[in-house]
């Protein structure tokens, strides 16, 4: 019953997704969090890690208003988006990431979100470290791109060594929450850390 009920979920949130025009359903994943945490606001600049397809992209681009900006960044190629900018790059080399400062000119972020995954290869174990390791990228690149007082939100897989990032990123913002949006689904062990208020000491 549980297995049917998860898949039901998911072919919920699939159609959904096609009957608004979303890329993907988990644009759900990020209008949960928001309706949660408020994590963009009405003219924010925010970076998209992990951007492709563009679903999250596509939420943002909403909540950031005609005056607000949204850079996606992503290994893979994503089709253009209104009132976005993408680059096709790996943002955990230093190459990608000056392409981003270039971007962002002589400002900063205001929200970096990232819904990086790695390639699944079937043994958890491995999956879930490759995953915390994705996270400790993005934080890297939230810290150097981040306004004071800006917030972050990443993905990982629950997983041991889970505890030890969410310490880590409590270093850096005064508010650190985990949280599983209702799109998620029901048997994944995905997480979302929702940290809010950069300290940039």
């Amino acid at each position: 019953m549980t297995r049917w009920y998860a898949e039901k979920k998911r072919e919920h949130f699939y159609r959904e997704a096609k009957r608004v025009g979303y890329r993907a359903r988990s644009a759900f994943k990020l209008k949960h969090i928001q309706r949660k945490f408020e994590v963009i606001k009405d003219g924010d600049i925010v970076v998209d890690l992990g951007a492709a397809p563009g679903g999250w992209s596509q939420v943002a681009v909403d909540l950031v208003g005609a005056h607000g900006r949204v850079i996606g960044v992503d290994l893979l190629p994503i089709q253009p988006l209104p009132d976005a900018q993408f680059i096709q790059g790996d943002i955990t080399t230093s190459e990608t990431v000056q392409q981003l400062k270039h971007l962002l000119k002589d400002t900063k972020a205001d929200v970096v979100l990232s819904d990086m995954s790695p390639d699944i290869s079937g043994t958890y174990s491995l999956d879930q470290a490759r995953s915390v390791w994705l996270s400790e990228r993005a934080l890297d690149v939230a810290k150097a791109v981040l306004k004071p007082r800006g917030n972050f939100v990443c993905k990982l897989f629950e997983g041991a060594d889970t505890h030890d990032f969410v310490e880590t990123v409590n270093q850096s913002f005064y508010i650190v929450k985990r949280f599983s949006p209702s799109a998620s689904r029901k048997a994944s062990s995905e997480i979302y850390i929702i940290a809010k208020s950069f300290k940039n000491r």
